[in-house]
């Protein structure tokens, strides 16, 4: 695959990202992608492995390398490297749903596992990804797929994040009547309100909508089932009822007066905050997003403000980049857990994933910003300071996990000023009240249990459930294979067969 010699001829070449001064200055996606030509050698590059590890997604020391999608990778890239673009596109929506969302927002699972980068650098593969999706729509490549049987059967998909478009994509293929219920006022669930613009730009996801809708697909939002609309019509209604409602129950500070002191949101309020003031603003339509037109009581502003992210992943990284585009006094980010290794150590060998220090785009702009890495490892915030109700500072303590048991270092204490506190410590779970109102089982990690883990039919006949509802929080990619997964279970059980 690819070209025989490409690895040993052609460097790795990423794309260039927009200067920070520059792209601060508003909310638009920052990568400038390189041309056809360039594209073309990247994918040479691929070696024609026996074994290629990176379409695997094997489970090593607890954790998955390679694609959970299983996407063919080494056949789209020897495609992409002679041209034949129509050809790779075929591969790559055989298995993948919405490579314009993974080739955005995936960590390139592929890529840690890519052969390649064990004597230089991994393959291109997620922006190769991109490309191609990129120009097939471009090119009109991608145009509606509506379905010449229908089969009478219809479904309903409650949520429309990564699980339940995928779930609603793959049911309509297969010629199911498919109505997905929102209860947020736009489609795409974390991946409209959770990711911000500069991430993923809204305009991608309002595009795949629009296909689906041609395809047949009908979306109904602003509908909370469980409240604007109750599971026993659904259950009357519909063949089937698919859950794909997340894992959305964040998890809380255990600190006095977090939920009453003004100043603190959790992460995922914050970001979805700042993306429905850009879309009602219509800053959208507008050639630089930016948050000049917009009154600023419309959103959680950091502007001037001492800016404190509790969690180190890619969420509390997400909220550094908005914190910095709205103007905020300083950025500061907790993580309890130790500062990775620059590099693989002796225990963490590939192809397993890699345990290392990772600097995203929000740390690296902070750095710009503020001459600092924005990241404080092993603390905690143990006590709120306020002053009449509002917040003023937080007092941090460093921790250790010792015998398994998080544990705090006396002496340690230090007050931070603290104007806006965002929470980003992960979810413990879906909300209650869905699962409450179809009586659903739940296990104790908060998820919908199925007859197996590997199954995704619920105890409730009819009900089946997806993605961060059923695994848990999770990566986009993993919420598109569980998606798929469970369209065709349900698929078996409308049609006594499945051909998915």
């Amino acid at each position: 695959m690819g070209k025989t010699t490409g690895f040993m001829e052609y460097q790795r070449i990423e794309e260039e990202c927009i200067g920070v001064r520059e792209r601060i200055g508003n909310f638009n996606e920052f990568h400038e992608h390189l041309n056809e030509e360039e594209r073309k050698h990247q994918a040479a590059r691929c070696m024609n492995c026996g074994v290629p590890m990176c379409q695997s997604a094997i489970k090593l020391a607890g954790m998955v390398t390679g694609c959970p999608l299983h996407n063919l990778i080494p056949e789209w890239n020897d495609e992409i490297y002679r041209g034949h673009y129509s050809h790779a596109l075929t591969r790559l929506l055989k298995t993948s749903n919405f490579p314009e969302f993974t080739g955005r927002v995936c960590p390139a699972l592929c890529e840690k596992a890519c052969i390649c980068g064990t004597i230089e650098d991994s393959v291109t593969i997620h922006n190769n990804e991109l490309f191609l999706i990129e120009k097939a729509f471009h090119d009109g490549e991608m145009k509606p797929r509506i379905p010449a049987v229908r089969s009478g059967k219809k479904v309903a998909v409650i949520g429309s994040g990564p699980s339940g478009l995928a779930v609603a994509d793959q049911l309509n293929h297969r010629g199911h009547l498919v109505t997905v219920f929102e209860r947020d006022d736009r489609i795409g669930g974390l991946l409209m309100y959770g990711i911000p613009n500069m991430k993923l730009q809204k305009e991608v996801i309002f595009r795949r909508q629009q296909l689906m809708e041609e395809e047949g697909v009908i979306f109904q939002t602003s509908v909370d089932i469980g409240r604007d609309k109750k599971a026993s019509d659904l259950l009357k209604e519909f063949d089937a009822v698919v859950l794909c409602c997340g894992a959305k129950k964040a998890r809380a500070l255990a600190v006095e007066n977090f939920e009453t002191t003004e100043g603190v949101y959790y992460a995922v309020d914050f970001l979805k905050s700042t993306t429905k003031a850009l879309i009602q603003g219509g800053a959208l339509l507008q050639h630089k997003v930016t948050l000049e037109n917009i009154v600023p009581d419309a959103y959680i502003n950091a502007r001037d403000k001492n800016v404190v992210i509790v969690g180190g992943g890619d969420t509390g990284n997400d909220c550094v980049g908005t914190c910095i585009r709205h103007g905020c006094k300083s950025v500061t980010q907790i993580e309890m857990m130790p500062c990775p290794p620059k590099e693989r150590t002796a225990s963490n060998p590939w192809p397993q994933w890699p345990k290392v220090l990772k600097t995203d785009y929000g740390q690296q702009e902070a750095i710009e910003v503020f001459g600092y890495d924005p990241r404080i490892y092993e603390t905690t915030v143990k006590e709120l300071i306020t002053k009449k109700g509002k917040l003023t500072g937080v007092k941090t303590v460093q921790v250790k996990f010792e015998n398994g048991r998080l544990t705090e270092q006396k002496g340690t204490e230090q007050v931070i000023k603290c104007d806006l506190l965002l929470v980003a410590a992960g979810f413990v779970g879906c909300q209650d009240y869905v699962a409450q109102e179809f009586g659903l089982t739940l296990t104790q990690r908060g998820t919908v249990a199925t007859t197996t883990p590997e199954k995704y039919r619920s105890n409730v006949d009819k009900v089946f459930t997806a993605g961060d509802m059923h695994r848990g929080q999770s990566l986009v990619v993993w919420a598109i294979a569980e998606g798929r997964a469970c369209a065709k279970e349900v698929d078996e059980y409308l049609m006594g067969y499945s051909n998915m």
